[in-house]
């Protein structure tokens, strides 16, 4: 399914579409009801979803570690009928500008192709691995963009 795209910021109130999108998109690990929460109301943290229709058919959020100069992206997902849509990419690009930070990193399921290949598209590298560390025991690799004129 297609259609237009809006990227807005999130807040508490869309609890109930972040929680069906996360078990949507992460079924072996979706966040529970205290990291969904705590993901749309705590400081420093930049949250965007994108709404096609009035639904939410995207989100990301970044957690912005000033002392270290960099921003970590906590989630990014978008649910299956809208995917390959540029809605990753718009999400993504406007969390980078809005964190304000030289540096972006993230974490990603070794398995999930993708999505490496996207963020690899966009500018991030290969940092290292985190063994183990999905359900199932999957390892992360971690990925790194430094950001230009930050």
């Amino acid at each position: 399914m297609t259609g237009s795209f809006q990227i807005v910021d999130a807040s508490w109130r869309d609890f109930n579409e972040l929680r069906q999108l996360e078990n949507e998109c992460f079924p072996l690990d979706a966040w529970p009801f205290w990291d969904v929460l705590g993901i749309l109301t705590l400081p420093d943290v930049v949250r965007l979803k994108a709404v096609t229709h009035g639904k939410m058919t995207g989100f990301i959020a970044g957690d912005v570690r000033r002392h270290e100069g960099a921003g970590w992206i906590a989630t990014l997902a978008v649910t299956e009928g809208y995917r390959r849509n540029g809605i990753a990419i718009a999400l993504i690009t406007t969390l980078e500008i809005q964190m304000n930070v030289k540096k972006v990193k993230l974490c990603v399921r070794r398995s999930n192709t993708a999505a490496i290949n996207l963020y690899h598209k966009l500018g991030y590298q290969d940092k290292g691995v985190w063994e183990k560390y999905y359900v199932g025991n999957e390892d992360a690799l971690v990925l790194e963009k430094v950001l230009e004129g930050v």
